[in-house]
């Protein structure tokens, strides 16, 4: 048994606490807020994020939260015509073995919670660390120290554990703002297609609106907008809904009509890194959006770090070695993560008719593993 030092208790950090003590080891998770709170709106859970987190005991909790996506539809933006239409919900049980499930992020966040047990530390800021042949040593902010057998860097964008292993780096502004809102689907009424998901594609790439059920009455409203500067890499920034509709004025008028819905946005820019050509060094590594954070246009955010959770933990019990568990893992995710980072940074996913079946058919707890030796993609 081994004792893991999990820093970050999102998605990420959660499932991989889930999965290794499922395994039989110890975990402490390190998080910086003092307690949780009922913050953000909207989580898509694709299946093969929901087959994961079915293997990690939570699939009958979140399903009793979630709504169930009908279809995942694209139209265009002035026409309303159908470029794409797949069904999900039942069809894609049967195809996949589990539904597309879309839902407020907190209840996915109580789910995993209870299924973690009792070791999340609030109020631990990491910000430093160090590692050699022994495990590793923390350092927290607000003073002192603590050892584990090794470390995983959960803790998102702004990393605290990839500075220490790699340096700082700087992300770049992709020139767009997102805005997000929860409407009551009663102030819906005329709109078709509320209980699918459906993506309006822009005249250019950088304007769209994305809509999907949230469960509780409710429909979740995403939208893009070009924008030159923004010094904020936030997602509660309180942003103008007037703004926001100026952008979509020539927009179909079902497409307006979600906008003119949205009595309160959040605003946020929309960052973007190049995949790293590695996560970890010896008996620490990296996980979810710490080492490969996607835009949000192929709704695999989220779904990618439950998959490296589930990844990760069997290569610790398929490996002797905590440092050739950690590589066998890297080198079992970095071709899969990098081509959906890549190809959410392209937002052309399921544009025209197609299917998700490369992305959506994948089950980390049956996936192949690589070794350890072999080599990183360039």
């Amino acid at each position: 048994m081994s004792h893991f030092a999990v820093v970050g208790a999102g998605i990420g950090g959660l499932s991989v606490a889930i999965a290794l003590r499922k395994a039989g080891h110890d975990v402490t998770v390190h998080e910086q807020a003092r307690a949780f709170g009922r913050v953000g709106a909207d989580i898509n859970l694709t299946p093969n994020a929901v087959n994961a987190l079915d293997g990690l005991g939570v699939g009958a909790e979140i399903r009793a939260a979630a709504a169930r996506p009908t279809h995942r539809i694209s139209r265009t933006w002035d026409s309303g015509e159908e470029t794409s239409r797949l069904a999900m919900a039942d069809t894609a049980q049967d195809r996949y073995g589990a539904p597309q499930l879309t839902m407020h992020r907190a209840d996915l966040m109580t789910a995993l919670e209870h299924a973690a047990g009792d070791v999340i530390r609030f109020g631990s800021r990491v910000h430093g660390l160090h590692a050699d042949h022994t495990g590793v040593e923390l350092e927290f902010a607000e003073g002192g120290t603590a050892r584990a057998d090794a470390a995983i860097g959960a803790d998102g964008i702004h990393s605290a554990v990839r500075s220490a292993l790699f340096g700082p780096e700087q992300p770049q502004f992709t020139g767009v703002v997102a805005y997000r809102s929860v409407v009551p689907v009663t102030r819906l009424a005329g709109v078709p297609d509320v209980g699918a998901f459906t993506k309006w594609w822009g005249p250019d790439p950088d304007t769209q609106i994305v809509t999907f059920p949230l469960g509780h009455g409710n429909v979740f409203v995403f939208a893009t907008t070009p924008r030159s500067t923004w010094t904020e890499e936030s997602w509660t920034l309180p942003g103008d809904p007037d703004e926001l509709r100026s952008h979509y004025t020539d927009f179909h008028p079902h497409a307006r009509a979600l906008l003119d819905a949205c009595e309160e946005v959040l605003a946020s820019a929309l960052y973007v890194r190049d995949p790293l050509p590695r996560w970890g060094t010896g008996s620490a590594t990296l996980l979810g959006d710490a080492c490969h954070p996607m835009t949000p246009f192929m709704a695999q955010g989220a779904g990618q770090s439950i998959e490296d959770a589930v990844v990760l933990a069997r290569c610790v019990e398929a490996y002797s070695g905590l440092g050739d568990a950690f590589a066998a893992y890297e080198h079992s995710r970095q071709e899969r993560t990098a081509r959906i980072q890549i190809g959410s940074r392209g937002n052309n996913w399921l544009k025209d008719a197609g299917n998700g079946d490369w992305v959506y058919e994948y089950n980390p707890w049956t996936a192949p593993l690589a070794g350890p030796q072999v080599a990183s993609p360039a």
